[in-house]
């Protein structure tokens, strides 16, 4: 019966879950990029404003535009403290 030590084990995961969400985030930055730069409106950012007219819609798509740079600002701070 051979005794394996943990110490290694645990220092390989930690690594292996430092680089998944260093990868997760890499990949929710560059999705927030693109829909900002295609106009695209996510599904996790719902903004209702009553009313049809065109200045309701250009207030919506700037409060989209909005959500999505502080989303991106907020992966960028999450990146560098990891």
């Amino acid at each position: 019966m051979k005794i394996i030590n943990a110490q290694p084990a645990k220092t390989y995961n930690n690594n292996k879950n430092t680089k998944l969400t260093l990868l997760k985030t890499n990949a929710a930055i560059w999705f927030n990029k693109m829909c900002k730069v295609k106009d695209l409106n996510p599904n996790y950012i719902s903004i209702r404003i009553n009313g049809k007219t065109t200045r309701d819609e250009k207030t919506t798509q700037k409060a989209v535009k909005y959500r999505i740079g502080q989303e991106i600002k907020f992966l960028y701070k999450k990146k560098t403290t990891n």
